[in-house]
């Protein structure tokens, strides 16, 4: 698959969650009802769209962002981490009250926890999404989704996606069940093993059972399935058959954000006319890169250095 936007139609928009991140660090998780010392803490920019937004922007794509902001302290932590990435913040709303939170934890072994609380997120609705969509469709061609927003806007957002010609892809986390007729709407989806297996009903472990969980979104309707496996690399499933992208081993830190990471930079490559499994190999190289540094958008890479990663691999 690849998409060929018309003339100046090569921009990313991300419909989705922003928030304020807070995340600490420690050698273990604590059990429950435990309390133990952590060894560090940030304040960031996060959210799953908005992680998203800043990857696209730093992939070198015009990135804009479709979402809503509290009018509290967290307000310019969000609009000065976005807009040094680049993204047009046209469509971003400010809301009364709190900005969305998001408490991570991550220990040792790199690997992580959330709980997010919604927020100024739940405001987003329909008139502002199709307003953001009629002003950006005519320089846009990537409509960039995910399941943080609330799950009734989810069949707006690619519907509207779909009847403006946008490619449409999903990246169904956090997973959650979705009306049928959703799928029909969606040219990509971009779920790892946890997330397929979830919404697919076929535990996937491997590059075979990814496989056969890509199939199941063909069959209700998706244009394709990239399905993340990690340390195993992407399998991609389109109409014509199955690809293993291998993966690009690195030392992990952090895993926080690696999946945005992924995501922005594949929805920036297709925006530029590259074709799917070109573009799941700089998605792949974006998130091992992530994974090296700690923190959800400081560590979202810039395009020359996923050049030079992809380079030195070679």
């Amino acid at each position: 698959m690849t998409v060929s936007p018309t003339e100046g139609r090569n921009g990313v928009v991300i419909v989705g969650s922003v928030t304020a991140d807070v995340t600490t660090f420690s050698q273990r998780l604590p059990a429950r009802g435990e309390t133990i010392l952590g060894d560090h803490f940030t304040l960031m920019l996060g959210g799953k769209g908005a992680n998203q937004a800043v990857a696209a922007g730093r992939a070198g794509a015009r990135t804009s962002f479709v979402g809503c902001v509290g009018d509290d302290l967290f307000h310019d932590l969000v609009v000065d981490g976005l807009t040094e990435a680049g993204v047009d913040l046209t469509h971003l709303r400010t809301v009364p009250g709190p900005t969305g939170v998001a408490h991570i934890r991550v220990d040792a072994s790199a690997q992580n926890d959330i709980v997010m609380v919604p927020l100024a997120n739940a405001e987003l609705n329909t008139d502002q999404i199709d307003a953001a969509l009629d002003a950006l469709a005519p320089t846009t061609s990537v409509l960039l989704t995910q399941l943080e927003t609330p799950s009734a806007l989810t069949a707006h957002i690619t519907a509207r996606g779909r009847e403006l010609g946008f490619t449409v892809i999903l990246d169904p986390a956090p997973a959650a069940p979705l009306p049928a007729e959703v799928w029909a709407d969606i040219d990509i989806v971009t779920p790892n093993e946890t997330e397929a297996s979830v919404l697919s009903g076929i535990e996937v472990t491997d590059a075979a059972t990814a496989e056969q969980a890509g199939r199941w979104f063909l069959d209700h309707g998706v244009g394709a399935a990239v399905i993340t496996l990690a340390a195993q690399g992407s399998c991609v499933v389109t109409a014509e058959g199955a690809t293993l992208v291998p993966p690009l081993p690195v030392d992990a830190v952090d895993t926080t954000a690696a999946g945005d990471a992924y995501a922005g930079y594949l929805g920036a490559a297709l925006a530029n006319g590259a074709s799917l499994t070109e573009a799941v190999r700089l998605a792949t190289a974006a998130g091992a890169l992530t994974v090296t540094k700690q923190g959800a958008s400081p560590s979202l890479p810039v395009r020359a250095d996923v050049d030079a990663f992809l380079a030195s691999r070679v």
